[in-house]
């Protein structure tokens, strides 16, 4: 592991790399089948495209935590070899599209100089690890959880199980006290900060997902010594080995496999593991050294531009530690240019010296000297990263659809953008409901969490005279609670470009019909669904009579919509 700075160590191992190139010789010799080389590139994060030759990499980035050494080389691998863009998943991921095979070496060497992993970000593994991107200064935490976070990703990257799993497993380690802000109940694995008896720890829970079948996911410890973390960890992470279902990936996470023996049972088969490893010898937790917090600077002053005081109202917070700001850096669609992450590498040295990506798909600066916010703004407009409205309903989460995804059914990103115009075009709709979350997804597997959004759009397709028409399913008042994650309801399902007329509706409804102070995601939840569907009604129906040519053609796209679903590589 090399040394990054500010003791901050990277994940990668040339080694994986090697072995990745061995491998791929081997299969272009004929030595191991198709299936075995995919099951492999898929573990090493370098993932099929839906357009021939084009690849993905995801880039491993644990906790969204980002030093300028590794945001330099994500913007020279976009630059060379990926369009020129990088994208922010809502797994703290920065993914890579369009990498020809012949490239995709050269770019592995090049993430790994800078630390930076490609292991077990695809297939049938465990997953980067999430984590609040406020852990340390959010003003409600119990503890900094990133020692805790950082100790549990280099247990299980590379662990015996981790990558030779029944599907694919999602950790998360929320870090504010009260909430679960990194959404750990929708996660294979979460940790929940928690106090007792003067001792710091974790809720436990598992099997939470979304998908075709919604969880919220199960308590298996309501208190969790943080002591006892990797091993508790790890003993989940060994049931699911054990008894997870290998013969159907659709019934293959751990959620199918916590339904289909209870879960009382499964309490038992993780005590049952935990005593197990307890025998071994156990987890011995060592916490890695953190970086220091950045020391104090002499003020440069600069004046602030206009829009200043509308971006610090909703993209800084201000962090318990006293005279510093966290600030969101609102990245719309999740892309970043190769010259927008340069900029971030530079603006890092504003604060404490490295960013967090978040699963909004934006980006944080922390430890910035609150007098130097007017700076960090002018810097930020100078790349065209000064938008303010991060976390507001303009700044909408969506998947990549069918702009690289295999299983999409429709241009998710197309529809985000087009929200994000028409709200940021009329204000007025969206002050109805500032705070609301719009999340959309390309088809039911949810890579854009629209199960869990106040209003969330599922993209899919009917036919008009034979003709293919892209429409999206509503549901609405999803979200995530202290508690629980409650999943949106299915209203009905709208022509694609009709969707920001159903929205402005949606948003009239509520304000006609909520409560004095109701939050949006709670009306949605709980009005009549057949009040929601009267107000859309209209636009349910499509007649050939009525259709327009655009209707025919996907938002963003040029040529006639045409429904090409095939074996997406997230099912491999």
């Amino acid at each position: 592991m090399d040394d990054l700075g500010a003791t901050r160590l990277g994940f990668a191992d040339e080694r994986d790399i090697d072995l990745f190139i061995a491998r791929l010789e081997a299969f272009e010799r004929g030595e191991i089948s198709a299936d075995d080389w995919r099951a492999f590139r898929l573990v090493n994060g370098v993932y099929g495209q839906r357009q021939d030759g084009a690849m993905m990499i995801r880039a491993k980035i644990p906790g969204g935590i980002a030093t300028p050494p590794q945001l330099l080389a994500l913007a020279e691998v976009a630059e060379r070899w990926a369009g020129g863009v990088g994208h922010v998943t809502t797994r703290q991921n920065m993914q890579l599209h369009f990498v020809a095979m012949a490239n995709v070496e050269e770019a592995l060497r090049r993430l790994a100089d800078a630390g930076i992993t490609t292991r077990e970000a695809c297939g049938n593994s465990v997953r980067n690890v999430t984590m609040c991107p406020f852990a340390g200064v959010a003003a409600a935490e119990l503890f900094d959880a990133t020692p805790y976070h950082e100790a549990m990703v280099r247990h299980l990257l590379r662990g015996p199980y981790s990558s030779t799993l029944p599907r694919k497993f999602k950790p998360a380690f929320s870090g504010c006290c009260g909430t679960d802000c990194a959404l750990a109940r929708i996660n294979d694995l979460g940790f929940i900060q928690r106090r007792q008896d003067g001792r710091i720890g974790f809720e436990l829970t598992a099997g939470g997902g979304l998908s075709t079948l919604r969880r919220s996911a199960l308590t298996l410890e309501e208190f969790l010594p943080a002591e006892e973390i990797l091993e508790a960890a790890e003993a989940v992470v060994r049931v699911f080995h054990r008894i997870g279902n290998r013969n159907n990936k659709a019934k293959a996470r751990l959620k199918w496999a916590i339904d289909k023996i209870g879960p009382e049972a499964f309490r038992a088969e993780y005590r049952a593991e935990r005593e197990v490893i307890r025998g071994e010898g156990g987890r011995p937790l060592v916490l890695p050294v953190q970086p220091p917090p950045p020391l104090p600077s002499l003020p440069q002053p600069a004046e602030p531009l206009p829009g200043f005081a509308e971006w610090a109202a909703t993209n800084v917070r201000a962090q318990r530690q006293k005279g510093y700001s966290a600030v969101t850096v609102r990245v719309p669609l999740g892309a970043l240019s190769s010259a927008q992450l340069r900029a971030l590498a530079d603006l890092a040295g504003l604060g404490e010296g490295e960013v967090r990506l978040t699963i909004d798909q934006n980006v944080v600066l922390r430890w910035v000297p609150t007098w130097r916010l007017p700076l960090v703004h002018r810097e930020l407009a100078a790349v065209g990263l000064a938008s303010a409205g991060a976390r507001t309903i303009g700044d909408v989460v969506s998947c990549p659809g069918t702009s690289s995804c295999k299983l999409a059914v429709t241009a998710s990103r197309g529809l985000a953008g087009l929200l994000t115009e028409h709200l940021g075009a009329h204000p007025e709709i969206a002050a109805r409901a500032p705070e609301l979350a719009i999340r959309i997804s390309g088809c039911p597997n949810g890579c854009g969490q629209h199960y869990i959004g106040g209003i969330g759009f599922q993209g899919g397709v009917r036919k008009i005279d034979g003709r293919a028409v892209p429409q999206y399913f509503v549901y609405l008042g999803g979200g995530v609670a202290s508690d629980r994650a409650v999943f949106g309801r299915l209203v009905g399902k709208v022509p694609a470009r009709y969707v920001p007329a159903a929205l402005d509706r949606l948003l009239d409804l509520y304000q006609a019909r909520r409560t004095p102070d109701e939050a949006p995601e709670l009306f949605f939840a709980r009005v009549p669904l057949e009040e929601a569907k009267a107000v859309l009604k209209d636009l349910f129906e499509l007649s050939a009579d009525r259709a327009r040519p655009e209707d025919f053609v996907d938002i963003g796209e040029t040529r006639a919509f045409v429904e090409e679903v095939t074996e997406g590589e997230c099912a491999a």
